[in-house]
C-alpha cells in the first residue's frame, strides 16, 4: 500500500538530482504523493522542471522565498487549482561563503541577517502562507543540521541559522497544532550535495563522521527521505515539534 496515496506534497528547495529534496520528492512520488515543486529563480527554473518532468510533478512554479509577494502569491495561485495541501518540504537555506569560512566573530551583520532571513525566517513565511490550504491537517517539515546544536567548524553563522530554525519548529507546533498540522525538523548527517560542497573541509568531515558513527558511515540521502515519508504519512500522526537524526548516529558519540 501505498503510504501517500491521496495527499499532495508541496517540495520547496529541489535545486538538482543531488539534493536531499530531490531524494525526498522522489520518496514521495514513490509512495503516490501528488507532487508540487517549486524554484527560486529563473537561473533554476529549466533544470527543476526538468526534473519535475522526471519526477511527473503536478505543478512547478517560481517561489523566492525572501519576498513577502511571492510567498503571498505561491498560496494564491495553488490555492485554486490545489486547495488541500497536505505535506509541506522547506528545504532551504543560504549563507555568504566567506561568513562560513572566516571566524564566526567576523560574521557581518548583513551576513548574519541574510543567512537567519533564508534559513529559518523562510520556514515562518512558509508555514503561514501554506497552513490555510492545510484544511484537513498535515505535515510541515524542514531540514536541520547538527550545526544546531554543537560546534562544527566552518559552519559557523549557519549552525546558529539552524538554531533558530529548530526553535521555530517547535513554537509553529504548538501554534498548529490545534489544525491537527504537526511541525517537525529532519536533522540530516553530513551527505556530499552541492551545497555542503560550499563548507570548507566537507570531505575530511565526511570521513569524521563515517569512522566514528556507530553505524560506522555516513548516511544517504534516500534514508533522509524515508524519514520524511514517514513524517508525512499518517504512520507520523503523533510525532510534533521534533528535530529527528538521520546520521547513523553520529549525534550520540563524545570524544
Amino acid at each position: 500500500m501505498s503510504l501517500l496515496a491521496g495527499k499532495t506534497a508541496l517540495v520547496l528547495g529541489v535545486a538538482n538530482r543531488w539534493s536531499i529534496a530531490y531524494a525526498i520528492a522522489q520518496a514521495f512520488r514513490r509512495e503516490g504523493a501528488t507532487l508540487l515543486l517549486s524554484y527560486q529563480g529563473e537561473r533554476l527554473k529549466r533544470s527543476v522542471e526538468e526534473l519535475g518532468a522526471e519526477l511527473g510533478a503536478a505543478k512547478v512554479f517560481q517561489c523566492d522565498v525572501s519576498k513577502d509577494e511571492e510567498l503571498a502569491a505561491m498560496a494564491a495561485t495553488l490555492g485554486p487549482e490545489f486547495p488541500k495541501i497536505d505535506i509541506v518540504v522547506h528545504s532551504i537555506a543560504f549563507a555568504n561563503a566567506e561568513d562560513l569560512s572566516r571566524p564566526f566573530s567576523e560574521t557581518s551583520r548583513e551576513g548574519f541577517k541574510l543567512a537567519h532571513e533564508v534559513s529559518a525566517w523562510s520556514l515562518v513565511g512558509v508555514a503561514k502562507a501554506v497552513a490555510p490550504l492545510m484544511t484537513e491537517g498535515g505535515a510541515i517539515m524542514t531540514l536541520s543540521y547538527l550545526g544546531a546544536v554543537r560546534v562544527l567548524e566552518n559552519y559557523n553563522v549557519m549552525g546558529v541559522a539552524k538554531a533558530a530554525l529548530e526553535s521555530s519548529v517547535r513554537y509553529l507546533a504548538a501554534e498548529f497544532g490545534a489544525k491537527n498540522i504537526r511541525v517537525n525538523a529532519i536533522s540530516a548527517g553530513a551527505i556530499k550535495t552541492a551545497a555542503a560542497r560550499g563548507i570548507k573541509d566537507f570531505s575530511k568531515m565526511l570521513e569524521v563522521v563515517a569512522s566514528r558513527s556507530p553505524m560506522k558511515r555516513n548516511c544517504t540521502p534516500a534514508e533522509v527521505a524515508d524519514t520524511a515519508v514517514f513524517l508525512g504519512s499518517d504512520l507520523g500522526r503523533g510525532v510534533t515539534g521534533n528535530t529527528i537524526y538521520v546520521d547513523a548516529g553520529y549525534q550520540i558519540m563524545a570524544l
